[in-house]
């Protein structure tokens, strides 16, 4: 083992050790509400037999979510390793059921989302085939103007939410929202808590990328009840802690973190006491390492361990379990991965930088960008660009494939990649018979 595998293997452990304590720290508060979470009526386009028959048998086995170990499918010369836990959250059901349903109860209406319902393309393409346009896009620019709207129309708020400002212009026009909103209960819980921590003068310090719609939303309603800024990283991060020792100015501060601080935010008094949430989507042990990093920083600074807030109730079970299933899926010998959803998709990105710690891997929308047994369209993050790999499926047999999906990826289309790889792989067993075993 050179290094460099050395390093990796050590940070993955760790990584592991942070999301597992993560977890049960956050399920011993709210196992029971998350074990009694409704079912959703959702698109059976969406659906796929076989991975709904391994996520029922997986959790009867496994009520507790104890057991994080990938489920291995045997096709002989094929193997393929599933995630535990992948795909469709509570959240995006939710906001999938409401839609649909939305459509099925409003024949003639004019219907629109504020901007991509998830981050799917599929999701996003079936709702628009059905007559729903979008206001904005996901960087929140205006493709139809608000003016445009009348007080008969439909306004759908989409799974991340929205800010408090948007919602005001849509209420100054008589729309209505709180019947089509499909903001998840979790990024309310963290818009919550954000709320409670400022009513005890604590500056909120949100962990998101500063464009993307849930931290504008998170920004909006936080900045509402007191001083409040985000950060995207670790290196931000570092930056913040200077201002805090006093080793950068504040006009350093104003210049490092333009348009991501709230309105009359001084450094000098705001960052005294402080509280750090995240975007729910963003890796939890980035978001524990910076929160940790930051505390450290004030008790130097101030002290005192009560001018930090205790935050790390903020964390998705979905984006943690998720998450916690890559390691333990990571735990296994394998030739490559696959990761499957949206390439706008800020959950799945996180799994697609996990899997390439260790692994080489191929983050893909749908079976079609498997071109062929030796090429492979797939999306290169540090490009921000898609690009062809050939000679990606190793010759050796059995082959070993990991696969997973982000919280906004339907189990079909998760499907439709192994039943792409099987086609391409001679002498694998059917899909039914695998099929099979699950349903017995």
């Amino acid at each position: 083992m050179s290094l460099q595998e050395s390093k990796n293997s050590e940070n993955t452990s760790a990584n592991k050790r942070v999301y597992i304590a993560l977890f049960l720290a956050i399920y011993k508060k709210e196992g029971p509400y998350l074990c009694s979470m409704k079912g959703f009526d959702v698109p059976i386009i969406y659906r796929s037999p076989l991975i709904s028959a391994i996520k029922k048998k997986r959790k009867e086995q496994d009520r507790m979510k104890k057991d994080f170990t990938p489920t291995l499918l045997d096709f002989g010369p094929l193997q393929i390793s599933l995630a535990r836990h992948f795909g469709f959250c509570y959240g995006v059901e939710n906001a999938i059921e409401i839609a649909f349903r939305t459509l099925e109860q409003n024949p003639g209406k004019r219907i629109f989302l504020l901007s991509e319902m998830i981050h799917n393309p599929q999701v996003n393409a079936d709702l628009l085939s059905r007559g729903i346009r979008f206001l904005q896009d996901t960087s929140g620019h205006t493709l139809i103007p608000f003016d445009e709207l009348n007080k008969e129309d439909i306004v759908l708020i989409p799974a991340f939410g929205t800010t408090r400002e948007i919602e005001s212009q849509l209420h100054e026009r008589g729309i209505t929202t709180a019947a089509y909103n499909t903001t998840c209960p979790f990024v309310e819980k963290v818009w919550n808590r954000s709320e409670a921590i400022s009513k005890k003068n604590f500056t909120v310090i949100i962990h998101g990328k500063p464009t993307h719609e849930e931290t504008r939303a998170t920004f909006s309603h936080a900045a509402a009840h007191g001083p409040a800024m985000v950060i995207k990283d670790m290196e931000e991060a570092k930056q913040l802690a200077a201002v805090i020792r006093g080793d950068k100015s504040t006009a350093e501060f104003f210049a490092i973190f333009s348009n991501q601080y709230s309105v009359n935010f001084d450094p000098v008094v705001d960052l005294k006491r402080i509280g750090v949430v995240n975007q729910t989507t963003m890796l939890a042990s980035d978001t524990q390492a910076i929160a940790d990093f930051l505390k450290t920083t004030i008790l130097e600074k101030e002290g005192k361990e009560e001018q930090v807030a205790d935050t790390r109730d903020t964390l998705c079970y979905a984006t943690l379990d998720n998450q916690t299933a890559v390691q333990g899926m990571l735990q296994q010998s394998a030739d490559l991965a696959m990761v499957v959803g949206g390439y706008n998709s800020s959950n799945t990105s996180h799994l697609v930088e996990l899997c390439e710690l260790i692994l080489p891997t191929y983050y893909i929308e749908s079976a079609q960008k498997i071109l062929s047994e030796s090429s492979i369209m797939h999306y290169d993050m540090h490009t921000q660009t898609e690009k062809i790999t050939s000679d990606f499926l190793p010759t050796k047999r059995p082959l070993h494939i990991l696969i997973t999906s982000g919280a906004s990826c339907p189990d079909a289309l998760v499907e439709g990649v192994i039943e792409r790889l099987l086609a391409l792989v001679p002498g694998t067993t059917s899909l039914d018979a695998v099929l099979a075993n699950y349903q017995a």
